[in-house]
C-alpha cells in the first residue's frame, strides 16, 4: 500500500512538472508536431486495418445471431453501428495504441533515463518532463479523436461489406439500420472517452518510462509495466465514464 501511494504521489508529482509554463513554445510547438506523425499519423494503418475486420466480424456476428424471423434485418446495421460507436472505436482502439503508442513513449523515455540524456537536460536547466512528455501529451489529446473518427467509418464501412458481400444483409436494409434512431451524442460520448484514454496511455507510459532506473532489462519491464497499466485504468474508466456519461 505504501509502495502504491508513493507511486502515485510521484505520478502527480511528475504532472504537475509536465503541465508547467513551457520556457520557449516555439520549440514545443516543433516537438508537438513530430509528435503528431509519429504517435498519431503512424498509428492510422493499424486502426484503419483492424477497425474494417472488426465491423465486418460485428456485423456476421449479429446476422447470424439475429436469424429469427421475428427480427427485423435492419437490426444487423443498427448493432453494428452502435457496437463500434459505443465501445470499439474508443475503448477497444485505446487498448491497441495502449500497446503501440504506450511502449514506444515509455521505451523511448526509458532509454533516455538509463543514457543520462534526461539527466544532461536537467543539468543544462531544461524542465526535462515538460519538454519531453508534454508535446507527446498534446499530440495524442488532438490525434486521438481523428483516430476514433476513422475507425468509426472504416468498422462501418467493414461491416456494410461484409454483410452485403456474404448475403446476410442487404446494401438497403443496412443502411437503413446505421440511419434508424442514431443518437449524435453517441458520438461526443465516443470522443469524450477517447480524450480521457490518450490522457492515460500518454502520461502512464511516460511516468513508467522517466522513473526507469538501470538498463535495457529495466527498460523493457516500463514498456511492459506502461502498457499493462494503461489497459486496466482505461478499461476502469471505461465502466465510470459510461456510467458517467449515459446514466
Amino acid at each position: 500500500m505504501f509502495r502504491f501511494l508513493k507511486q502515485l504521489g510521484c505520478y502527480f508529482i511528475l504532472l504537475r512538472k509536465v503541465l508547467s509554463r513551457p520556457e520557449k513554445p516555439v520549440i514545443y510547438y516543433k516537438q508537438t508536431m513530430k509528435e503528431m506523425v509519429y504517435l498519431g499519423l503512424n498509428s492510422v494503418g493499424i486502426i484503419t486495418i483492424i477497425s474494417f475486420f472488426m465491423g465486418a466480424v460485428i456485423t456476421l456476428q449479429t446476422a447470424y445471431n439475429t436469424e429469427n424471423p421475428i427480427y427485423p434485418a435492419y437490426l444487423i446495421g443498427l448493432g453494428c453501428r452502435d457496437s463500434i460507436i459505443l465501445e470499439f472505436s474508443s475503448t477497444i482502439s485505446a487498448l491497441i495504441l495502449a500497446g503501440k503508442v504506450g511502449s514506444n513513449i515509455a521505451s523511448e523515455i526509458g532509454t533516455m533515463r538509463v543514457t543520462e540524456q534526461i539527466d544532461a537536460l536537467e543539468i543544462m536547466g531544461v524542465n526535462s518532463a515538460s519538454y519531453l512528455i508534454l508535446p507527446k501529451l498534446i499530440a495524442t489529446l488532438v490525434f486521438f479523436p481523428f483516430l476514433t473518427i476513422i475507425s468509426i467509418n472504416v468498422g462501418i464501412l467493414g461491416g456494410w461489406l461484409s454483410g452485403t458481400l456474404a448475403g446476410v444483409v442487404t446494401s438497403e436494409d443496412f443502411i437503413y439500420g446505421i440511419q434508424y434512431a442514431f443518437i449524435p451524442y453517441y458520438i461526443t460520448y465516443s470522443l469524450i472517452k477517447t480524450l480521457f484514454f490518450a490522457f492515460i496511455i500518454t502520461s502512464v507510459s511516460a511516468f513508467q518510462g522517466y522513473y526507469v532506473y538501470g538498463g535495457s532489462l529495466e527498460v523493457g519491464q516500463a514498456s511492459t509495466r506502461a502498457v499493462v497499466f494503461s489497459s486496466v485504468l482505461i478499461l476502469l474508466f471505461n465502466v465510470i465514464l459510461t456510467q458517467l456519461l449515459l446514466s
